[in-house]
C-alpha cells in the first residue's frame, strides 16, 4: 500500500531515521515563603509625614523674568480711571509691591512684577482689583478683593437667563434695579454683595455663597417673580446661612 501511494503521488521517500518528539513535563516550583511571612494578617501602613518646604519668593518663582498682566479699559471708563488713579496705584505698588502704569497707544493697564515682589499670587490680585473697576465697581468695594481671599467675581447676561428682546429686555432690566434702585440695594445689602448693571450684563462681587444667593435672586426677577416674593426668599435663604455660621 505504500508504494502504490508512492507511485501515486509521484514522490519517493528516502530511507532514513524517524525522529519522535517527546512532550516535555513542566515542573511546578514552590514558591519559598520568606521567614517572618507565614503569618497572613498584613500590616497597617504607616502615616507618612508630610514634607515641608520653604516658601519660594515670587522672583524665584518666575525664575528671574517679569510677569505681566493687561486689562483693557473701555472708552466710558477713561474718566473715572484717571480721576482714581492714585486710590488704584497706591495699594497695587504699596501693598502688593507691583509695578503698574496705563499704557496710552493700547488703552490698557499693565501690571507687572518686580524684584520686590514677594508673592506671586499679589498679581492676580492686583489684576482683579483693575477689572473691578473697569466693569464699575467703586474703588472702595474693588479693594475688598485685595484685601480678601476668598472674595470673587462673576458675570453673566440676562439673555442667558431668559432670551429677552426689546421691551422684554428692557423691563428685566427694571425689574432688576428697581424703584431708584432700591430692589438692587435690597439684595446687595442681604446677601451682602455689590451688584453692578451694565446694559444686559450683572456683575457680582462676593463670596461663593453670597453670589450664589444674589444671582439666585436676580435669576427669579428675570423670569418674572415679583419683588416681594423673591425678598421674602433670599431673607429666608440668608437667615438659615447665618444661622448655620
Amino acid at each position: 500500500m505504500a508504494a502504490a501511494s508512492e507511485m501515486d503521488t509521484g514522490l519517493v521517500s528516502e530511507p532514513g531515521p524517524e525522529f519522535l518528539s517527546v512532550p516535555k513535563k513542566r515542573v511546578k516550583r514552590k514558591r519559598k515563603m520568606e521567614p517572618g511571612t507565614g503569618n497572613m494578617e498584613t500590616e497597617q501602613p504607616r502615616p507618612c509625614k508630610r514634607p515641608e518646604f520653604p516658601a519660594v519668593s515670587g522672583q524665584q518663582l518666575v525664575d528671574g523674568r517679569d510677569e505681566i498682566r493687561k486689562v483693557a479699559v473701555p472708552a466710558h471708563r477713561y474718566t473715572p480711571l484717571k480721576e482714581n488713579w492714585l486710590k488704584i496705584f497706591t495699594p497695587i505698588v504699596e501693598h502688593l509691591q507691583l509695578q503698574v502704569r496705563f499704557n496710552l497707544k493700547t488703552r490698557n493697564v499693565e501690571i507687572k512684577t518686580c524684584k520686590n515682589t514677594q508673592d506671586i499670587g499679589s498679581l492676580t490680585k492686583a489684576e482683579d482689583f483693575v477689572k473691578a473697576f473697569v466693569l464699575g465697581f467703586q474703588v472702595e468695594d474693588a479693594l475688598a478683593l485685595i484685601r480678601l481671599d476668598d472674595l470673587f467675581l462673576e458675570t453673566f447676561d440676562i439673555t442667558d437667563v431668559k432670551p429677552l428682546k426689546g421691551d422684554h429686555l428692557s423691563r428685566a432690566i427694571g425689574r432688576i434695579a428697581g424703584k431708584g434702585g432700591k430692589t438692587k440695594f435690597t439684595i446687595e445689602n442681604v446677601t451682602r454683595t455689590r451688584i453692578v448693571l451694565a446694559d444686559s450684563k450683572v456683575h457680582i462681587l462676593g463670596s461663593f455663597q453670597n453670589i450664589k444667593m444674589a444671582r439666585t435672586a436676580i435669576c427669579n426677577l428675570i423670569l418674572g417673580s415679583p419683588p416681594s416674593k423673591v425678598y421674602g426668599n433670599i431673607r429666608a435663604v440668608a437667615s438659615r446661612a447665618a444661622e448655620r455660621f
